[in-house]
């Protein structure tokens, strides 16, 4: 028996395309699938993305633009690298017909570009626009807290309103990513950049279904060990649980090497459909679950999937869903991968 599976649901992502460019209001979606796809797999969630109405793919780095570039479906798609590159990785980019991103010094040539300026992130960005050449095809900036302070927002939306106003049309304006295209409606301009509503995780730590949108992903493993505690028994490193009463346990094959982390402790998941509490120490490769009484080995446990939200492992383990989910180790390794186009 596999240790676990993920099942990645194409559908969905394409149905949360759709959602996010209904609520773009008339711009375009570029698809991000930087970090392998937020975990998913960046090739299949770009093709259906794609499907769903996305008509550019972001990423990361160069490499990461190459490795969709090797897939046949997708050799022909707009591929925008949002990161920083060197001399090398821009002559990469020229010949395989890669969008860039210009974060400060001398624009490339030959080789389209999109000017990005800070606009608040203080992070990567210019601080003021140059004129552009005959290679910039676009002007974007990031918004650093759409998802929690609206007065910052709309002043970074202000901000690039301001300073692209004057540009010519041809040139795509582009700066709300997921929480910013869901909540703000001056901030789509001529494209929004959305990841993880597109995976149907929120943005906001809430339920996805608010906003429409579908997880695309399942985890999926099984008990393989139902064993009794008496009280004064424990179960992992260093008993952080121990039996105060008689209880049973079970243990399944997953662990933080897989990416279910040591701060998960405490979570919910689903024991043959009913919630049952992750108790005692994540180990590398296994977990224990606090049960009503023993099991069969074998009995299904749905770690992510069927009302177990990636957000609500997020809130136990205080991180953010972006988190949890880049950090699933979904390769043939250490778990069985399915794809599903439903």
């Amino acid at each position: 028996m596999e240790r676990s599976s993920f099942t990645l649901d194409l559908g969905a992502i394409r149905r949360n395309a759709e959602t996010l460019l209904r609520a773009a209001r008339g711009a375009e979606l570029w698809a991000v699938v930087k970090a392998n796809g937020y975990g998913h797999g960046a090739p299949d969630v770009a093709r259906a993305a794609l499907r769903g109405g996305a008509t550019a793919l972001c990423v990361a780095t160069v490499d990461e633009a190459l490795e969709l570039r090797a897939v046949p479906a997708l050799d022909d798609a707009r591929v925008i690298v949002m990161g920083p590159g060197d001399e090398r990785e821009v002559g990469e980019a020229r010949a395989a017909r890669l969008e860039l991103v210009a974060l400060g010094g001398p624009i490339p040539e030959g080789v389209s570009v999109h000017l990005k300026i800070d606009t608040g992130m203080g992070r990567w960005g210019l601080s003021e626009l140059p004129a552009p050449t005959r290679s910039v095809v676009g002007v974007m900036s990031h918004l650093a807290a759409a998802e929690s302070d609206p007065d910052f927002t709309n002043l970074q939306i202000d901000r690039f309103r301001e300073a692209t106003v004057s540009l010519d049309d041809a040139l795509v304006r582009h700066l709300a990513n997921s929480a910013g295209t869901l909540r703000y409606a001056g901030a789509s301009f001529d494209a929004v950049r959305c990841g993880i509503a597109l995976y149907g995780i929120s943005a906001f730590g809430s339920d996805p279904a608010l906003d429409g949108l579908e997880p695309a992903l399942r985890w999926e493993s099984y008990v393989a060990l139902a064993k009794r505690l008496e009280p004064g028994d424990s179960t992992g490193y260093g008993r952080r649980y121990v039996a105060d009463e008689p209880v049973w346990i079970g243990v399944v094959p997953v662990g933080y090497a897989d990416g279910f982390r040591r701060d998960m402790t405490g979570t919910k998941v689903l024991v043959d459909g009913e919630r049952r509490r992750v108790v005692g120490t994540v180990s590398m490769d296994a977990i224990a679950i606090e049960l009503d009484d023993e099991v069969n080995v074998g009995t299904p446990v749905t770690l992510v999937g069927d009302g177990v939200l990636i957000e609500e492992h997020a809130r136990v383990a205080d991180t953010i869903g972006y988190e949890i989910v880049t950090g699933l180790d979904t390769s043939a390794a250490r778990a069985t991968r399915i794809i599903r186009d439903a």
